[in-house]
């Protein structure tokens, strides 16, 4: 009986994993297919021979695909900076400064989750728009910069749970406040650190909405808005559309690779099961 379980636990993660790798497979798939091999075989079949040409085509000046890689690399750079430094500094706060105030002030701000981004694009957008920052760089920035909810949530969970000896002893060899964060709470929490990194590079190399509304044209278009370009505006041409979702997805996937060991230690560290 126990065997047959196991089986069937197995079973179920294997087509868990089927579902959510096959999408990826289909769009590598296509996108190493000429438009004459999609438009006469199967959707689902194999490229027969492989070819590099839309790629080619995609970073071409037909397309020019480099500078919406190079203006996300940018805004995700800027946004992971501001994200992680304001978010210790207020996690920090909310877990072990004592001030008039904090846990309201704190669930307040927590509530703020429940608010849609879209309730907010109208305000935001007609914010830039008087301050002459509609269709710049900072316009796609500072609305993501000073921190976030969940992240100030998650560091402060994580900063409540370091023992209290631990900062008490910094505290009694003269160390200040800015001391005990930056050289015993950040060294300690480094496995939740980069699990936020990868949580916010993913979500913002991934923003669609807010910088498809602030922004026209091509100069500070994003990775997410021009392949949304390429599908409306070249309906018919999937091997185009599929090759540049391949591009967006494969740095994200090679971070993971890379920072999944933190991802696992941070879930351990936190308590979560």
């Amino acid at each position: 009986m126990s065997r047959l379980r196991t089986a069937g636990a197995y079973l179920l993660l294997v087509a868990g994993a089927v579902l959510t790798v096959a999408p990826f497979l289909l769009s590598l798939s296509t996108a190493l297919k000429s438009p004459q091999q999609f438009a006469s075989g199967s959707v689902l079949g194999p490229p027969a021979p492989p070819t590099l040409e839309n790629f080619g085509e995609l970073f071409g000046e037909r397309y020019d695909f480099v500078s919406p890689i190079a203006v996300t690399a940018q805004v995700v750079a800027v946004i992971l900076v501001g994200q992680l430094a304001f978010s210790v500094f207020a996690a920090y706060a909310f877990a072990r400064l004592r001030f008039p105030g904090r846990d309201a002030l704190f669930w307040v701000y927590l509530a703020t989750l429940m608010v849609p981004q879209a309730v907010t694009i109208i305000p935001l957008y007609t914010l830039f728009t008087d301050l002459g920052l509609r269709n710049t760089f900072w316009a796609l920035v500072l609305p993501q910069l000073f921190g976030s909810p969940y992240a100030i949530f998650l560091l402060r969970e994580h900063f409540r749970g370091i023992p209290g000896d631990l900062l008490d002893a910094a505290k009694l060899d003269g160390a200040g406040t800015p001391r005990i964060l930056w050289h015993v709470v950040v060294p300690v929490s480094r496995g939740i650190i980069a699990t936020l990194a990868i949580i916010t590079v993913v979500t913002h190399w991934n923003n669609f909405l807010w910088p498809l509304v602030i922004t026209t044209g091509r100069q500070w278009q994003v990775l997410t808005v021009a392949t949304a370009g390429l599908q409306s505006q070249y309906n018919s041409n999937w091997t185009i559309v599929m090759a540049a979702a391949t591009v967006a997805i494969l740095p994200l996937m090679v971070l993971f690779l890379i920072f999944q060991r933190h991802v696992v230690r941070s879930i351990t560290i936190t308590g979560f099961r």
